[in-house]
Formats: C-alpha cells, structure tokens, sequence
C-alpha cells in the first residue's frame, strides 16, 4: 500500500483511506477549566478531514484518542462526538476508529455504523495501524509497515542565542531488528502520524535525553538516529540523528533520572539545529517535485 501525507495536513493516505489520529475532541473544556476562554475548534476539524480526502477515497481510519478525558468525559465530549462521526458517516462508507488511551467508553459516543477496532490495532493490505500506547497484535507486528499516532510528534528548533520553537511533524523510520523475544516476525518501517488536533501542539522527538511515548518506540527494536523528520508541507529536514537539541525543560518526566538516551549516539551533547535544515521556499519547491512520504 502507497502511504502519502496529504500536504498541509497531519493527514495520511493509505489507499482508498484517509488515515487521522489524536483528535482529543473536548480538550477546550479543560483548557477553560484553567482559565483559557476558548470556542470548540470541532468543527473546524472536521471541515479539514472533508477537505482532505480526494473524491476516490471513502474510508477513514482514526488511530486513537477520539476524546480528549481520561477518566470521565465532559459536556463537550457528549455534545460533539456523536453528531462529528455522523458527518464523517455522510462522506465515508466506513468509519474505523482504534481504540486509544483516552478512548474510555467510547462506544458511547460513537453512531452504530462506525466500526470500533481494539487497541491491538488493525490490518489494511499490510499496514498495520495501531493508536501506540500498548502492544500491537501479533497480526499487526507481522506487517511490513507500522502506523502510529499518540506522540503527537513534533520537530524543535533552536537558533543562535537559544530560543526554541516546535513544529509538527511526520517521524518515520526502519526497524532494526527482524524479529524480538515479543514477536516472531517485526514490521520493515514505522511511521508516526502527527496530532490533528492543532490546539494539543507537539512532544518533540529530537531533544536530548528525552522519552518518546509507548512501548513500541521505546523497545530498542527501531533506528531512531536514521530515523527522518518531515514538516506537514513535506519539507525534509533529515535523519533525527543530526537534528538533536537541548530541550532543558521540556522533558515530559523531569524526576525520572532513566533515559531513553541510549537510542541516541548523539546523547549528552548540545547540538544547534543545522541552518540547512530552517525551511526556505526552494526546499519547499524541490521536495515536493520530489514526492512525499512512500511506505
């Protein structure tokens, strides 16, 4: 199966499918439990994934995290998701949802015709599609190619005199091993699939000595150095490897003195992002003569 990001959008396409993933519908309630008095984005969402989908596709896959609360749901959240995936219902013949880490009780939400699929993942002409926080399937690890969501993956920049900003992005690489005590066969290639919902930002992959999520990229079974890192509009900006920063405090577990630094040959050195790697319209204009993203 070709795998293409469609351009602009944290959006895939896999065949006839348009693939999405961390929706976190609700996630304005919190923000305004804080004091941020903000609207639901929700409507906008879904405008984007109607306009994302090319006429030939008619399916759509969501990779987990449909709901932003876990424990409990909100107002919002009972509100919004029905009549959301009964939109989705009148564009797509099929609506598969994987059950992700906030998906608690989500059958609740969900119109009947929207196929609910365990945490364990699902299977679409050899690509494995899993939300990531917990151990894929044995079918789904037997696929050439893995898809996951739930890192909400995101590439920082650091200029000159230190400041640091974040930008989503695609994170893509291969396995390095074949197969694992866990599995007895492993997928050729990963590839993470940003947030889509704009308003969570980003946990950034390339900063030095921090963990990315689940159990999957914290196996040591993936070449997270030659990993590469793509910006929504298919820039290219290079191996992880060469792209590592100083993130200071933006570890997620800053009293967990373990690591995930060993995946890193570049750990516990400062690194400033390469002034090649900072977008330009040319980079712009070459990549996308070039292609994008191809499983």
């Amino acid at each position: 199966m070709d795998l293409q990001p469609v351009h602009g959008v944290p959006a895939l396409r896999a065949g006839r499918s348009l693939v999405i993933g961390d929706l976190h519908i609700g996630v304005e309630s919190h923000l305004r439990a804080k004091g941020f008095h903000l609207v639901s984005r929700t409507s906008d969402m879904l405008d984007s994934i109607i306009s994302s989908a090319d006429e030939d596709i008619d399916k759509l896959i969501v990779i987990g995290d449909v709901k932003d609360s876990v424990p409990g749901s909100t107002k919002q959240e009972f509100a919004e998701i029905p009549d959301f995936f009964e939109a989705l219902l009148e564009r797509f013949t099929e609506v598969s949802v994987v059950r992700g880490n906030h998906d608690t009780q989500i059958e609740e939400f969900l119109p009947g015709r929207v196929r609910i699929r365990p945490a364990t993942g699902l299977v679409r002409d050899g690509v494995g599609f899993v939300h990531g926080h917990t151990w894929p399937s044995d079918e789904v690890m037997a696929c050439g190619t893995l898809v996951m969501a739930h890192n909400h993956p995101a590439v920082m920049f650091k200029d000159g005199v230190g400041r640091r900003t974040t930008e989503p992005c695609w994170f893509r690489g291969r396995f390095s091993v074949e197969s694992s005590d866990r599995y007895a066969k492993l997928p050729e290639s990963f590839l993470v699939v940003p947030a889509f919902n704009r308003m969570l930002g980003g946990s950034p992959v390339n900063v030095i000595d921090e963990d990315l999520l689940g159990p999957i990229l914290n196996s040591g079974w993936l070449d997270l150095d030659d990993a590469r890192i793509y910006l929504l509009d298919g820039i290219d900006l290079g191996r992880r490897a060469d792209l590592m920063v100083d993130g200071k405090d933006y570890s997620r577990f800053k009293d967990d003195p373990k690591r995930r630094a060993k995946y890193s040959r570049f750990a516990g050195t400062s690194r400033l992002l390469p002034r090649a790697c900072w977008p330009n319209a040319s980079q712009r204009a070459r990549n996308l003569r070039r292609g994008s993203l191809s499983a």
